[in-house]
């Protein structure tokens, strides 16, 4: 596999707040990657700051470029996809506009094909997409947050929480259809996420963030056996 997102000292927060203390972490091609941690670990902050929606210092690399100190829409023109946490749907749109918007900056002609591959792919938005955006359950907003992201066709899709507030079934058929995605299509994933037993079975690499620094790092497996993370994040 070749370096996709590398990324070494990155520093990031709010204000005079700092959130990140200098973490480094990489994302291959075709892999997908997670970051666990509490509640403030600085997980989202990550995220914010590889999709250029907040200031950051050090160096990330994506696809031999430097990104930090890049507009958000100079990022996703580049191939970074961000599903934030909290769905990000427009809600007073259709399904149809929302996933329209996600193409904005494509000038193919394959559009209406990607919008049918994704009603395909999450068949309960084809049953909607005349319908608000708000007005659907959180997990069909969620499905559309994703679906929409992939609209622009990007290399890493970032992730942020995908489970939160989701039942627990519909968590499970969300990563089911994320592994497929991940194994049909190879797009590379870095997904937060709290529930850390479904992340690690979806994941082959993971770190573990506290107070905004990488205190554990290595494979899913390995994490998943690690007596600390299964403690903290698994419950057994």
């Amino acid at each position: 596999m070749s370096a996709l997102l590398e990324v070494s000292e990155l520093r990031a927060g709010y204000g005079a707040v700092r959130v990140l203390q200098g973490i480094d972490f990489s994302v291959e091609a075709g892999e997908v990657v997670v970051i666990l941690g509490a509640n403030g670990a600085g997980k989202t902050t990550t995220l914010r700051a590889i999709s250029g929606m907040i200031d950051a210092t050090g160096q990330a690399v994506f696809v031999g470029r430097p990104i930090i100190g890049r507009r958000p829409e100079q990022i996703a023109a580049a191939g970074i996809a961000h599903v934030p946490q909290g769905r990000g749907t427009i809600v007073d749109l259709t399904v149809d506009d929302n996933l329209r918007i996600g193409a904005y900056q494509r000038r193919d002609s394959e559009i209406a094909s990607d919008i049918d591959r994704w009603y395909t792919t999450f068949p309960r938005l084809k049953e909607r997409h005349a319908q608000q955006a708000g007005s659907m359950s959180g997990g069909e907003q969620q499905m559309l947050a994703i679906a929409r992201a992939l609209m622009a066709r990007p290399k890493l899709v970032l992730l942020d929480e995908p489970s939160l507030g989701l039942a627990p079934l519909i968590t499970q058929e969300l990563f089911r259809t994320l592994g497929e995605l991940n194994r049909a299509d190879g797009i590379s994933m870095l997904i937060v996420e709290q529930n850390a037993g479904l992340a690690l079975k979806l994941a082959s690499r993971g770190y573990v963030l506290e107070t905004g620094t990488i205190v554990i790092s290595g494979s899913a497996t390995d994490l998943a056996g690690n007596d600390d993370v299964r403690r903290a994040y698994l419950g057994i």
